[in-house]
C-alpha cells in the first residue's frame, strides 16, 4: 500500500495518523507499506502542471512546491515500532543527496529496528532544483549512486568487528566501522521510467526486486532476464512489483476499485507477485480503507 500522498484521507501533517494507516493495512492482510520522499522541493516540482486530481500519483513535475514530504527514515522508524509483520519500503529514497556512510548507518539501524522488514529503493530522482539546493551535481547523479551502492554494500557486509574502506571519484575513506548492522545488505528494489542499461546493472548487482514506474515491455523483461542469467542469477529471484491505478473522470472524484482490480490477473500472469495500490484513489473515507485493503488482497489471492 502506498502510504505517502494520501492527503485526501489523512492530513499531511498528521504523521501519527499516517502511522495508524499502516497499522490498519497490516491488520487487513497488506504485506508492505511504501514511502516515497523529497528532501526539498524547488520551483521545478510543478513544471508539467499540478495533477488535476489530488488522488492521483505524484510524478515528476506535477507537485506543488509546498507539498509535505516527511523524512522517510524517521517515519519508517515509527511504523516499524508500531507494527510486527508489515514490511516498510522506502520506495524511493534519493540516495545521491546523502553521504553513503550516513545513509548506511541510518538504514542499518532501521533494518535492525524493523527486524529485517525494511526494503529500500535507491533512486536518482528528477528535480534539478532539489540537487542544486543541496549542492550535488545533477548530471553526475547516476555515477554517484553506483559508487554509493558499492560503498554501502561494503559497509554492511564487512566481516564482524572489521572495518570497511572505499576509494571512488566522489567518496574516499579507510578503515571505518558502520555499526550497528545485521551483517548483510539491506533488501533493495530498483525501478524507473525505463529499463536502461545502468538500471539493469544495478538490479543484477544489488537487486532483490524490480519496481518500475509504469509497465515494462516483454522485450525489456527479456533483457533483464538475460542479464541476470549472465551474472549467474535468475529473474525469478527478483520480487516483481506491479500496481493498479485508478481512472478519474474529474478533479474531485474517486476511481472505481473494481475496474482497477480487474487488471490484476493480467499482471500476475506476467510474473508480478506484489501489487501496490494507493487507497485515496478509491475512497475519501478513512473508515472505508479496511474494505479497500481487503478487496485488493482478495483479488491478488484469487489471481495468484
Amino acid at each position: 500500500m502506498v502510504l505517502s500522498e494520501n492527503s485526501t484521507l489523512v492530513d499531511p501533517l498528521d504523521l501519527r495518523g499516517t502511522v495508524e494507516l499502516a497499522r490498519v493495512a497490516e491488520g487487513c492482510g497488506v504485506h508492505t507499506v511504501m514511502l516515497s520522499e523529497h528532501v526539498v522541493l524547488s520551483t521545478d516540482s510543478a513544471d508539467t502542471g499540478v495533477m488535476a486530481n489530488p488522488r492521483d500519483y505524484a510524478a515528476p513535475g506535477n507537485q506543488h512546491p509546498h507539498t509535505p514530504w516527511p523524512d522517510s527514515v524517521v517515519l519508517a522508524s515509527a511504523i516499524a515500532q508500531a507494527t510486527t509483520e508489515l514490511r516498510v519500503a522506502l520506495a524511493a529514497i534519493i540516495t545521491p543527496l546523502r553521504h553513503p556512510l550516513q545513509l548506511a548507518k541510518q538504514l542499518g539501524t532501521l533494518d535492525l529496528l524493523a527486524g529485517g522488514r525494511l526494503v529500500v529503493q535507491p533512486t536518482v530522482s528528477w528535480s534539478r532544483g532539489e540537487y542544486a539546493a543541496l549542492g550535488v551535481p545533477f548530471g553526475e547523479r547516476g555515477r554517484i549512486l553506483d559508487e554509493q551502492l558499492a560503498a554501502m554494500h561494503a559497509a554492511w557486509t564487512a566481516p564482524a568487528n572489521r572495518p570497511s574502506s572505499h576509494h571512488g571519484s566522489r567518496f574516499s575513506y579507510d578503515d571505518v566501522w558502520v555499526e550497528p548492522r545485521r551483517g548483510e545488505p539491506v533488501a533493495m528494489w530498483f525501478g524507473g521510467e525505463r529499463l536502461h542499461d545502468a538500471l539493469i546493472d544495478r538490479i543484477v548487482r544489488h537487486g532483490h526486486g524490480f519496481h518500475p514506474f509504469g509497465t515494462p515491455t516483454a522485450d525489456e523483461l527479456a533483457r533483464l532476464a538475460a542479464a541476470m542469467a549472465t551474472a549467474g542469477r535468475e529473474i525469478g529471484e527478483l520480487e516483481l512489483v506491479g500496481g493498479i491505478r485508478g481512472r478519474f473522470t474529474g478533479t474531485e472524484d474517486v476511481a472505481d476499485l473494481g475496474e482497477a482490480l480487474a487488471t490484476i490477473p493480467e499482471k500476475v500472469a506476467a510474473g508480478y507477485r506484489s501489487i501496490c495500490f494507493k487507497p485515496s484513489m478509491f475512497t475519501d473515507a478513512l473508515d472505508e480503507v479496511p474494505d479497500v485493503c481487503r478487496r485488493v488482497v482478495a483479488a491478488l489471492d484469487a489471481a495468484g
